[in-house]
């Protein structure tokens, strides 16, 4: 399986998810699969200015030319994609929320109507399964981790697929891992 892994960690300083991804894409890496760990916080990702470039002038690829080309097309030609992050006031990094953001060219811009909902229409064939990875914080309780993953939920939905794997890192990267060898 292809997998990318987006570290959303945007302090360089907080080496225990770093070194927690590390591991996991080794033991992955060991059991065959193609893994790819993206450093978000060593790319440079603009912001989405919501100009629909992506959707009128340059159709699928956003018009600032920046890293997010690398990663959406990791992205979109992996069978899974995990956004990690540690939990910063109740949400998920700008880091890797801005990131998020910078995926819509990888739908189009007219609407469908999915599971009684209006979504996107889709622009590939396929698209990944989606997994989350958290690392708590002090402060973090277990609402704020319900109401991350069904925003990332919803994410996934937007992109025809769903979201196969929620984890924190507080759990073995050894079961982590063997989560994913199940998907």
């Amino acid at each position: 399986m292809k997998i990318a892994i987006l570290d959303g960690n945007p302090n360089g300083a907080n080496q225990a998810l770093d070194r927690y991804l590390v591991e996991l894409k080794d033991v992955l890496s060991d059991t065959g699969h193609d893994v790819t760990l993206l450093m978000l916080r060593d790319m440079d990702i603009e912001y989405c200015t919501g100009c629909f470039g992506c959707w009128v002038k340059t159709p699928g690829e956003c018009v600032a030319r920046d890293d997010s080309a690398v990663v959406c097309h990791q992205m979109i030609n992996s069978d899974f994609v995990l956004w990690t992050s540690p939990i910063i006031m109740g949400f998920a990094s700008a880091l890797l929320k801005k990131m998020v953001d910078k995926t819509i060219p990888l739908v189009h811009p007219h609407f469908v109507m999915d599971q009684g909902e209006y979504h996107h229409r889709a622009r590939y064939e396929r698209y990944p399964l989606f997994g989350t990875l958290w690392e708590k914080r002090g402060d973090t309780d277990n609402r704020d981790i319900d109401i991350v993953n069904d925003i990332f939920s919803r994410t996934a939905l937007n992109f025809k697929s769903r979201l196969a794997l929620t984890r924190l890192t507080s759990d073995p990267v050894e079961e982590v891992a063997d989560e994913i060898n199940r998907l």
